[in-house]
């Protein structure tokens, strides 16, 4: 692991793992970049690299997990991966379009998503959001909006939503963490949404419930 006292080139090509960048600038470019400060930007860098590469190729996709929520204004500090949605069908052209951007890309042993790494961060690009195929119309709802200065499609507050608490289940159900997505973007939620998709199932029921009793959200 490259030390304080390293070459910055150096460090930076680490970080990097030699990354192309996927913009107009001239090969070599990654290795001048500046280092990301904090985990935070380091993730914002990989989301913006990633987002800018599959746009570039064309392909229909849409920021989804914590960074969609940062995107939306929720939250400030970044600690996992990012997330992007694409269609099962675009599996194949996505990974040849990140190969082709010097991207290694990896196919884990579930069989809903693909894994990537960029400046040292972890990618995951995903076909199915909690446990539904991403679709045409779900993409259609996307917003594009800035992340950092980059613009790029991020699943809107209510699918984001839907999302995370579709997950939830008698095996997972870390309400806590969802709470301050929910409290912060209360305004841009269709809440009647939200319920008709997932508040039949016990868990997100009692969410909403908790939401109710919180003042998040009217009865």
């Amino acid at each position: 692991m490259a030390q304080m006292g390293d070459d910055p080139a150096a460090v930076r090509h680490a970080v990097s793992g030699g990354l192309r960048v996927a913009t107009t600038e001239p090969a070599g470019a990654a290795d001048v970049r500046d280092l990301p400060e904090d985990r935070t930007q380091a993730i914002l860098e990989a989301t913006k690299q990633v987002g800018t590469l599959l746009k570039q190729r064309g392909h229909r996709f849409a920021l989804a997990g914590s960074v969609a929520a940062y995107a939306h204004g929720a939250g400030t500090n970044l600690q996992h991966d990012a997330d992007f949605c694409v269609r099962a069908e675009d599996a194949e052209a996505v990974t040849e379009s990140l190969r082709e951007g010097g991207l290694e890309v990896r196919r884990p042993p579930e069989d809903w998503l693909l894994k990537t790494e960029c400046f040292g961060q972890s990618v995951d690009l995903i076909f199915r959001l909690a446990h539904r195929p991403v679709t045409a119309d779900l993409l259609d709802r996307a917003v594009e909006i800035p992340v950092e200065s980059v613009r790029m499609p991020v699943l809107s507050a209510t699918d984001l939503l839907v999302s995370k608490v579709s997950a939830f289940s008698e095996h997972y159900c870390d309400f806590g963490a969802v709470l301050p997505f929910a409290r912060a973007l209360r305004e841009k939620i269709d809440w009647a949404e939200v319920r008709r998709e997932c508040g039949e199932e016990p868990m997100p029921a009692a969410f909403l419930f908790l939401l109710e009793r919180l003042n998040v959200i009217e009865p």
